[in-house]
């Protein structure tokens, strides 16, 4: 004879899931009107009754918000998967599409964090000089950042071992060369 065990299932109240998902309950219930939650049942009383599965679309909603989804981009995913498999294809593009955003995204911040390492090296040879006039070339208007500036700090930025070295004011050896 063989005995199948029975998962329990396990029901969770907006207050639960609220605290398992660090959400604020009531962000659970604008999703749940904005139509990104038909998967979660309703018990006798009309409350909302989460299983355990209903985390997992609950991370998936919240990964795209952060992705910088609409409200309706997400719905327009989550009718999709309510569709079941003959939609698994437009969901796998529809996540391709959302993760080439992403890379660009990332590309975009990381092009700002470079440039702002590049000033941050910037102002600390300055602070280090204790001016700024190391940085610049007379002009016709009377002086402005050197033209190999960027140069300048490729080649540092190519020496360097550790790019806080390279960047990074030392506060406590200021602090005592001042104090």
């Amino acid at each position: 004879m063989v005995q199948v065990k029975e998962e329990l299932k396990m029901r969770y109240s907006i207050g639960d899931v609220a605290e398992e998902m660090n959400l604020p309950a009531s962000t659970l219930r604008f999703y749940d009107r904005k139509g990104l939650l038909p998967f979660v049942d309703r018990d006798s009383a009309g409350r909302r009754s989460f299983k355990d599965n209903d985390l997992n679309f609950l991370q998936v909603i919240e990964c795209m918000k952060k992705c910088g989804m609409t409200i309706t981009e997400i719905r327009h995913f989550i009718d999709l998967c309510m569709q079941g498999d003959v939609t698994l294809m437009d969901r796998y593009e529809l996540l391709e599409k959302e993760a080439a955003t992403v890379k660009e995204q990332i590309q975009t911040l990381q092009d700002q964090l470079d440039f702002l390492h590049y000033k941050m090296w910037y102002f600390k040879t300055s602070v280090e000089a204790e001016t700024e006039d190391i940085h610049m070339v007379p002009s016709g208007d009377g002086r402005r950042v050197a033209p190999d500036i960027h140069e300048q700090y490729r080649e540092a930025l190519e020496k360097c071992h550790d790019l806080s070295e390279l960047i990074e004011i030392e506060r406590d050896e200021r602090k005592q060369a001042n104090g």
